[in-house]
């Protein structure tokens, strides 16, 4: 499960439709309707929030935004918490920089003409501060 820290206008095709599928099946286990993935290191963000099936909403509406403007249809109505207050999550320098080399490593292998959109800007669920890469971060070796 990868749900980007990284703003959805810098996900290519295959990242912006794999995190919409990823962050749904998040929604289902946030809402208790899934037994699978339950301990998955990416939802400890989302758990540390006020309201998780929120913050959750807010993310997944981005994504649906994003999704929306290039032409594609993301069907809004499987958002169960659609919109919302910005749950303005906390995420480190450490852990853009960290996706944003990853990101850019899958497409230069399958989208090289999107490369140059890959940017360190983060997703507007998130609040940048200083630090390293996320302690629930699962470093590929």
């Amino acid at each position: 499960m990868r749900l980007w820290s990284l703003h959805p206008r810098v996900l290519d095709r295959a990242a912006l439709v794999a995190c919409w599928r990823e962050a749904l099946l998040a929604q289902k286990v946030l809402a208790g309707l899934t037994r699978g993935y339950t301990r998955h290191p990416q939802l400890e963000r989302f758990r540390a929030t006020e309201d998780p099936l929120t913050a959750i909403g807010h993310f997944l509406t981005q994504v649906q935004l994003e999704a929306t403007a290039r032409g594609y249809r993301f069907d809004a109505s499987r958002i169960t918490v659609p919109g919302g207050a910005n749950p303005a999550i906390p995420v480190t320098e450490g852990q853009l920089a960290y996706e944003t080399t990853w990101l850019r490593s899958k497409v230069d292998l399958r989208a090289p003409e999107w490369a140059q959109r890959v940017t360190a800007e983060a997703a507007p669920s998130f609040v940048v501060g200083p630090g390293p890469i996320e302690s629930w971060e699962r470093v590929a070796g």
